[in-house]
């Protein structure tokens, strides 16, 4: 069988429109599974109300002969979904990238991985994907060669691509043993980077921005009491421009607003979470392990004793102190409604 099967059927509506109803066939460790039906109405594929994420898809778009950036090679636009935000310790859940080729033609394909671990809850709260519905996909290793072939010879581009989509992405692939993919050989376009460049977010462009005037104008730049002067003017500025129903005037309201406590850490720094009624690491290459099971071993005991001589914040030392003395962090926040 094929990557990819589609079964087509066509009819005449009553209004003459031609319609095509698609069903992809997507393979699976159980074998090819139907994921996802679509219907093409007049050229348009139209996907059912609430569709399901589909776990494997391409397909042929549109020119993009308006592109502006002069190609001497494929461009890969793509982005990632995961378990976390640890290139190395998290896993992929989703990858969708875009293929920009010289020739002004562009294709899309999209993969749903099974990470073969659980999701955390919170982050299913920002991409919505579960468990369930990676539970029937394909595994990184048996995809990654497939990715690879797409990403063949093509430069890279993302949204803050080189932070943590390439790093994630290429860590996938070593742990697959290929060693092929070299993004250190690959041109790299990040729109994020050049959002920040031109966009700066910074005192001065603050300044300008709320204040309608440049930081010199109150003294020498990066002086330390120029900067808390511009920094005054600023947040007046920002109180000013934006009414009260949308940034609030009240000291607390305002750091609830912009330093929202996450439920799910232990610590302030997160280097602690709750995940499904357990306390784990949050960080490096322990993450995810139970600070129980760092306790009932050795080579545990040695990491949180490390920690606790590290220069880590005092709370999160004293969660792991405490739990060498048997003492555990208690009441896990209730998990989100989704």
């Amino acid at each position: 069988m094929n990557s990819e099967q589609f079964r087509v059927g066509r009819s005449l509506t009553p209004l003459r429109k031609r319609a095509v109803a698609l069903e992809i066939f997507v393979p699976s460790r159980a074998g090819p599974v139907r994921r996802h039906t679509e219907r093409e109405v007049d050229g348009a594929w139209r996907r059912p109300a609430s569709p399901a994420r589909l776990c494997y898809n391409k397909k042929v778009m549109k020119s993009h002969s308006n592109f502006p950036i002069k190609l001497r090679r494929p461009l890969i636009v793509f982005d990632i979904e995961s378990t976390g935000t640890s290139p190395r310790a998290d896993r992929i859940i989703e990858l969708a990238a875009v293929r920009l080729n010289p020739n002004g033609s562009r294709d899309e394909k999209t993969w749903l991985i099974n990470p073969e671990r659980k999701i955390p809850v919170e982050t299913i709260a920002i991409h919505g994907i579960t468990d369930a519905e990676v539970a029937d996909c394909p595994y990184f290793r048996d995809v990654a060669l497939d990715i690879l072939t797409f990403f063949a010879d093509c430069d890279l581009a993302g949204f803050s691509a080189g932070f943590f989509d390439i790093p994630i992405l290429n860590e996938e692939f070593l742990r697959c043993g290929i060693t092929d993919f070299r993004p250190e050989t690959r041109a790299l376009v990040d729109a994020q980077k050049i959002y920040h460049k031109f966009e700066p977010r910074n005192l001065s462009a603050a300044m300008r921005f709320y204040c309608n005037r440049e930081i010199e104008e109150i003294g020498l730049a990066h002086s330390a009491m120029t900067d808390t002067k511009a920094t005054i003017e600023v947040l007046i500025g920002e109180l000013n421009r934006y009414p009260e129903s949308e940034l609030p005037h009240d000291i607390d309201a305002l750091d609830k607003m912009f330093n929202a406590k996450d439920p799910f850490n232990v610590d302030r720094a997160g280097r602690w979470r709750w995940s499904e009624g357990e306390v784990v690491v949050n960080f490096g290459k322990k993450k995810g392990e139970k600070l129980r099971d760092l306790v009932a071993n050795k080579d545990g005991q040695s990491f949180l004793k490390w920690m606790i001589k590290g220069d880590f914040p005092p709370d999160t030392r004293d969660v792991a102190e405490k739990a060498l003395a048997g003492i555990f962090p208690a009441h896990p926040p209730k998990a989100p409604t989704l």
